[in-house]
């Protein structure tokens, strides 16, 4: 299972990132320690194999593979590989970039589909847009320390508008212990807009859909 250190690294505290190096659980030490024990131990096996046990003619023998071995690294040029390397990061955190949903798209789209002029269907359209970015307030506080700064509680987030104490109430109520609560408020949009399909507020399907992805 991974180990989430989001929360730690979204406070923004002298040598958070240092502390976190010190921590075994989920660690990189704790993933190679494994390996870096055999290969130390090979590595110090051959060392004093070299150094104290074998004869000169031995020890040419030995420097010959080495040498060959050596030979055989250089047929993949560093490059290439770097290259590959940086190549796939880049495609990944771009990627992680393009994933971050904006609002703007999705506030035009309840704009033209949720209809009415009343002070209900406006209610309605800003508490459905209210959710959405309750919900990625919520994701963006685990991961940025700008979101986490302005919004450090919950309770910041209700003084903000975007969340009503009795919402709160029923954040607060669901164990997040094993699991995250991102996904309430976006069933809270759910439910909502399936209420204003039932009331006839919403009278494209094709609309529904489009809002709904």
């Amino acid at each position: 299972m991974t180990v989430s250190y989001q929360y730690d690294v979204a406070s923004s505290t002298s040598g958070g990132f240092i502390r976190l190096l010190f921590r075994w659980r989920g660690s990189i030490w704790k993933l190679v320690y494994v390996e870096m024990f055999f290969f130390t131990a090979a590595y110090f096996s051959l060392t004093m194999m070299y150094r104290f046990f074998l004869s000169d003619f031995q020890k040419k023998i030995f420097e010959r593979i080495v040498f060959l071995c050596s030979t055989f690294m250089d047929l993949i040029p560093l490059s290439f590989v770097l290259g590959f390397y940086v190549s796939f990061i880049a495609t990944r955190w771009w990627n992680q970039y393009t994933a971050i949903p904006w609002p703007d798209k999705l506030m035009n789209s309840i704009s033209l589909y949720v209809s009415g002029t009343e002070e209900t269907d406006r209610v309605l359209r800003r508490t459905l847009m209210r959710y959405l970015n309750l919900a990625l307030i919520l994701v963006l506080r685990s991961i940025s320390m700008a979101v986490k700064r302005r919004f450090p509680t919950r309770e910041h987030v209700v003084e903000a508008g975007f969340m009503t104490k009795l919402e709160l109430e029923m954040l607060n109520s669901v164990p997040s212990t094993e699991f995250n609560t991102f996904w309430i408020p976006c069933t809270w949009f759910i439910n909502l807009l399936r209420e204003a399909k039932q009331e006839c507020r919403i009278t494209d399907s094709n609309g529904l859909k489009l809002i709904m992805e």
